[in-house]
């Protein structure tokens, strides 16, 4: 059987759920796992030892702060990948959209702490 190309639709991804810091996988790409969420408030600082950590903005506005002060506003269409091992947390004043990149099997709160790790479901 010969496997068949797929395209995604972002926005009708992030129209089949309205939680927040709730990332869904819609796609696999090389072990990794490509992710849309919805961000509003903030997520505890963390780090990841292991992987970088990827942020694309599809809408709103997204503050990465890094710990020790440093912080960056990222709007639509900009991206911001943050080493490992760099303390920091995302935050956004309004619902910000997202799109993310993770290895399979990392938990998106970083630092091993699998209790605030969200589910990663696929839609």
């Amino acid at each position: 059987m010969t496997q068949k190309i797929s395209k995604v639709n972002l926005a009708q991804k992030l129209a089949l759920f309205d939680s927040h810091w709730d990332p869904k996988v819609i796609a696999d790409y090389n072990g990794n796992d490509i992710m849309v969420v919805k961000f509003v408030g903030e997520f505890p600082f963390h780090k990841h030892e292991e992987t970088d950590d990827f942020f694309l903005i599809l809408e709103g506005e997204v503050i990465l702060d890094q710990e020790g002060g440093h912080s960056i506003t990222l709007g639509v269409g900009e991206l911001c990948v943050i080493p490992r091992g760099i303390v920091h947390r995302p935050r956004a004043e309004h619902e910000a959209k997202v799109l993310l990149i993770e290895p399979h099997g990392i938990a998106n709160s970083g630092d091993g702490n699998e209790n605030m790790a969200a589910p990663k479901d696929w839609i």
